[in-house]
């Protein structure tokens, strides 16, 4: 604090810290001083899209590229995304027991070099370069694993000598066309856990993801029969169930496994998140009047359990289906899952871009999805299904770009996890060297690093709000000065610093 004494009266002016900043650089900008204005709040929405590995669907685009065509597919996908104001990114690491990053536990995979066990030529890991490139553009990256399934059809080759089909092959059973972990092994809940918890410990990702995949979807026989899953073994080993129904006993193995899951990330990082999209509909008429597969019935999957007990931090129901549909409403379901959720975590829905791709739908469709999500309370954002349908359809771009990603959006704060605020950053502004512009600079005094920064400018024409990755600490506007200008710090949890403020006094 500062004091000034006057002749004739005795006047104690307070000047806060920003305040100092600002005089410090009163030659370089003195224009610019503390301002008890009030920023807007920034949006806050999931925009998240899936990138999809198994098959090649997404990334890469093909087996055997090579590390540099690998890199730059992935960077064109983190450009697309960031150019369109997403924010989140769920890259499938993990589709069949195996691994596109460098694992001690699972083998390298078949859709990243084109034989398993292969690792890639030149060296790189892939999870780490997707971690670094994504935090470069303020993008979030969530690690999506599939824990039960270790065979696709998609997959050509023979599994490596180190795949767990060939290591411990008392745990898988073939099912039809696939090979599956038995989710009724407590060897198999235990292994599946080891690999998601490396990736915890050893990556710094943002969130773990599982999808719908928990017991299969049921195959059939070459007469078209629909077969049981050949849990046999693990069923009599539990004692039958231990009093419960073979189907209930099912259940009861996958809620153990993502509760388990749950706790053991918290445990470990409190900040990653975890998130699970199942099946868009828990059951036939839940709501009423709607029909179509029961995800309870034949995947095992209580997945209103899951939300009800807040065993996860974001639930991504897959509603791919239209407004329109009377038997499978996209409106309908949204509402009933919102309605599911006492624990308060963030509910937003899937949404089947690839329809578009398919020309079933117009752009209008997920543009009036993603209204429709914003008007309905309780809602937190939306998924793309899938990012492909975001490199291919320019329409599409266009009418997010120009209907509802206008500004940037920050992902919504998991207040159960932590709700305490990060400290206020200090700030200073100066000319630049040419005189048309400014350049802001921040600094931040607090323990834990900030993830992002929320960068305000107001004008004429209002308030402008960017959003910035942690490592990018200064900016200049050139041309016409904003007459205010805001910085705020985000941390891991998205909570949001106090902004700091400075206002142009002419």
């Amino acid at each position: 604090m500062v004091s000034f004494r006057l002749a004739t009266t005795r006047l104690v002016i307070f000047v806060p810290l920003v305040l100092l900043v600002a005089l410090s650089s009163a030659g370089k900008a003195a224009s610019y001083l503390p301002s008890l204005v009030v920023p807007p709040k920034p949006a806050r929405e999931y925009r998240a899209a899936w990138v999809a590995s198994v098959a090649n669907i997404d990334w890469p685009s093909q087996k055997g590229l090579t590390t540099g065509e690998q890199k730059a597919e992935l960077k064109s996908i983190l450009d697309r995304a960031a150019q369109l104001k997403l924010n989140t990114i769920i890259l499938q690491v993990r589709p069949s027991c195996d691994a596109l990053y460098a694992s001690q536990l699972e083998p390298w995979s078949e859709y990243l070099t084109g034989t398993m066990g292969r690792a890639p030529e030149p060296f790189y890991d892939p999870l780490a370069f997707a971690v670094e490139e994504a935090h470069k553009r303020g993008l979030e990256l969530h690690a999506w694993f599939n824990p039960y399934r270790a065979g696709h059809p998609s997959g050509k080759g023979s599994p490596s000598a180190n795949h767990i089909s060939r290591t411990r092959p008392q745990l898988v059973r073939h099912y039809g066309k696939q090979l599956w972990l038995d989710p009724g092994e407590r060897e198999v809940q235990d292994y599946s856990l080891s690999v998601v918890m490396d990736v915890v410990k050893r990556y710094d990702i943002d969130g773990v993801h599982f999808d719908d995949y928990f017991y299969p979807y049921k195959e059939q026989s070459a007469s078209g029969q629909e077969l049981d899953f050949p849990d046999n073994a693990s069923w009599q080993k539990s004692g039958a169930g231990g009093g419960l129904s073979r189907d209930d006993w099912r259940r009861q193995n996958v809620n153990t496994f993502i509760e388990r899951t749950y706790k053991s990330i918290k445990a470990a990082k409190p900040w990653v998140k975890f998130g699970l999209s199942p099946f868009g509909i828990w059951r036939p008429e839940n709501p009423p009047r709607i029909k179509g597969f029961d995800a309870y019935e034949k995947l095992y999957a209580d997945s209103r359990k899951w939300l009800m007990n807040g065993w996860l931090d974001y639930f991504v129901p897959q509603l791919y289906w239209s407004i329109d549909s009377r038997e499978q409403s996209f409106p309908a379901l949204l509402r009933w899952w919102t309605e599911q959720n006492p624990k308060g975590r963030h509910v937003l829905p899937g949404m089947d871009d690839t329809k578009i791709l398919g020309n079933k739908w117009t752009p209008e469709e997920i543009i009036n999805q993603i209204r429709l999500t914003r008007k309905q309370r309780g809602t937190s954002g939306h998924v793309h299904w899938n990012m492909k349908s975001l490199m291919r359809s320019e329409p599409l771009d266009q009418a997010l770009e120009k209907n509802v990603y206008s500004e940037a959006a920050l992902v919504p704060a998991a207040g159960w996890l932590d709700n305490s605020r990060p400290d206020r950053p200090t700030m200073t502004i100066e000319k630049t060297d040419a005189g048309k512009g400014i350049r802001m600079s921040w600094t931040y005094g607090g323990i834990e690093k900030p993830s992002l920064w929320v960068l305000q400018t107001r004008s004429v024409a209002g308030w402008k709000t960017e959003i910035l990755p942690r490592w990018k600490t200064s900016h200049e506007i050139k041309g016409n000065e904003p007459d205010a200008v805001a910085v705020s710090a985000i941390d891991r949890n998205g909570n949001a610093s106090a902004p700091v403020v400075l206002e142009l006094r002419r």
